[in-house]
């Protein structure tokens, strides 16, 4: 195992590895992030609270990106209030690409100090979860509170209220100086699949096979999770060496994947009338066009267009 005692060594971040535990019906997710984290954050020049928050979606949306039953489909993460300090936090992955944005009221983020709670940056806001299957055209949202002491708390809840799935949802960040951004996370539930024929698991009052899985999951500290010369499968290896089988997948790499191109936007623009385009256009016949994940402005000018007279 290389040295981690340097901050710059960051050879195990930027994948996810899942794997299972058979004898103990239960599955978890492995993931940390390193440059694919510093490519988003380094497009917005935000304060370290709404860094660290953006961070904990993105990682947060690439412990759920799991669960799509196909590589195309997209994982959603919308947090969003009407009144709160954090008006908008958006994350979402799609084949293992990450992006994600905050928008923030920041004389107002600068009152509560430097370690708010998750109430005090959103107030009475919920967290929407969207799973976007391309293959089958299949849709499913659930909505949450924001409660509790992060982002993790609120997908654990997510889970217990729309899947009725006892989860684990460990989320970790450091920012060392010099050295860039770490968010990882470790994602643990009761498989479904071995509670066929039995009461479900959050009806009975014993199940110590989900109890001991539990325990050692809770085991994890954060130095380890965010360790980044320390390979996620070592991790698991730490926690349930002990069980009878631990069966790891082929890891998936991470990557920044703003899906914004001049193609897609001049399709998009296409769809619109020649008059509507020149409403949207500047005095020099050019449509700017924001993208928010990426912090980029995308210039089309009507001249491109076949219908433009």
């Amino acid at each position: 195992m290389s040295d981690s005692s340097s901050p710059s060594v960051r050879s195990f971040c930027d994948e996810a590895l899942g794997f299972t535990i058979p004898s103990r019906n239960a599955r978890g997710r492995l993931v940390r992030l390193g440059a694919a984290l510093d490519d988003v954050l380094s497009a917005h020049q935000y304060p370290p609270v709404i860094e660290k928050l953006v961070a904990e979606a993105l990682v947060l949306a690439s412990l759920l990106g799991a669960l799509l039953k196909d590589e195309v489909g997209q994982l959603t993460l919308q947090a969003q209030t009407e009144h709160g300090v954090v008006s908008l936090l958006v994350a979402d992955y799609q084949g293992g690409a990450v992006r994600g944005y905050a928008q923030f009221d920041a004389d107002r983020l600068a009152e509560l100090g430097e370690s708010p709670t998750l109430f005090g940056l959103f107030g009475k806001g919920y967290l929407a979860i969207t799973f976007d299957q391309a293959v089958t055209g299949e849709r499913y949202q659930g909505i949450v509170p924001l409660e509790g002491t992060g982002l993790g708390a609120a997908a654990e809840h997510y889970f217990a209220q729309s899947e009725q799935i006892p989860s684990i949802v460990h989320i970790a960040v450091r920012h060392d100086p010099g050295e860039g951004c770490i968010g990882a996370g470790m994602l643990l539930q009761h498989l479904p699949a071995g509670e066929v024929g039995r009461e479900r698991l959050h009806v009975r009052h014993d199940h110590p096979d989900w109890e001991h899985v539990m325990i050692l999951g809770r085991s994890l500290s954060d130095a380890e999770l965010t360790d980044p010369a320390l390979p996620l499968s070592d991790i698991a290896w730490r926690l349930f060496h002990e069980e009878e089988e631990v069966r790891a997948f082929d890891p998936v790499a991470i990557s920044k994947g703003c899906r914004c191109d001049l193609d897609h936007i001049r399709s998009v623009l296409g769809r619109f009338g020649a008059p509507e385009r020149a409403e949207m256009a500047d005095e020099r016949g050019i449509i700017g066009v924001d993208c928010a994940f990426c912090a980029r402005v995308f210039e089309v000018t009507l001249a491109e267009f076949p219908d433009r007279r």
